[in-house]
């Protein structure tokens, strides 16, 4: 048995303004037909715009070292390849 709520087709139908508020809420729901299992009704996860500075180090505590001669290097090479002019004659 899923540990999420089941509804039917026509609770979600007949529901729909709760059930969708349910949903932006957090709450997940399996839909059910005749019975039968026929899909999940989830919340979408929201993309956080800011992560603070405290936050991103605590995150980035196990990423590896980065060389900068190395960075520095890739920049480089990157750069000597000039973009032809498409206005030159």
């Amino acid at each position: 048995m899923s540990a999420q709520p089941e509804i039917t087709q026509r609770d979600l139908r007949n529901r729909s303004k709760e059930i969708m508020d349910a949903v932006q809420q957090g709450q997940a729901f399996t839909v059910t037909r005749d019975g039968h299992q026929i899909g999940e009704l989830i919340p979408l996860r929201r993309r956080r715009r800011f992560v603070s500075r405290t936050e991103f180090a605590a995150m980035s505590h196990n990423a590896p070292d980065i060389s900068i001669e190395a960075f520095r290097a890739d920049q480089d090479a990157a750069a000597e390849h000039d973009a032809d002019d498409p206005y030159a004659r």
